[in-house]
């Protein structure tokens, strides 16, 4: 079993409710991250613990589109979003502490896990370079999630 690991963390000038909901906001997602070109819900109600879906993105020149579910959900703090693909498990973590009425600060640990013969494959996604573009992917979501929400809610 082979498992890696990214962490980006950014301070949004946003309270923490107004980043959460701009963090949960499925069907906003296309229109706030410039990498997502579509979503497709596939679970009715709230956001939270079992919520699924969809997600087409552009990555690394290509477009990848993943089945993703809500595995923990402790509004507005932190939830946990995992995917499976090609034999490694994904998990995303994202924490937000509040720090004031007006500021957040977001914290995503994406971590992948293998077994058996795709470490590989895993090697060159969270490997080196891998690990860097990932990182610069995560940071680059955080960004536009920041300029959504900054200002709003004030």
């Amino acid at each position: 079993m082979t498992s890696r690991t990214v962490v980006v963390e950014r301070r949004v000038a946003a309270g923490q409710g107004t980043v959460w909901e701009a963090l949960t906001d499925l069907r906003g997602m296309e229109r706030v991250l410039s990498t997502v070109t579509k979503v497709d819900v596939l679970t009715d109600g709230a956001f939270g613990v079992g919520t699924r879906w969809r997600e087409t993105r552009r990555m690394f020149g290509r477009d990848a589109t993943e089945e993703m579910w809500v595995t923990v959900c402790e509004p507005p703090e932190r939830y946990v979003v995992e995917a499976e693909s090609h034999g490694t498990r994904y998990v995303s973590e994202w924490s937000l502490r509040a720090d004031g009425p007006s500021d957040t600060t977001v914290r995503m640990t994406f971590s992948a896990v293998t077994s058996g013969g795709v470490t590989g494959l895993l090697a060159k996604i969270l490997g080196g370079v891998g690990a860097r573009a990932v990182s610069r992917a995560i940071a680059k979501d955080l960004d536009e999630v920041a300029s959504e929400v900054e200002g709003r809610g004030r």
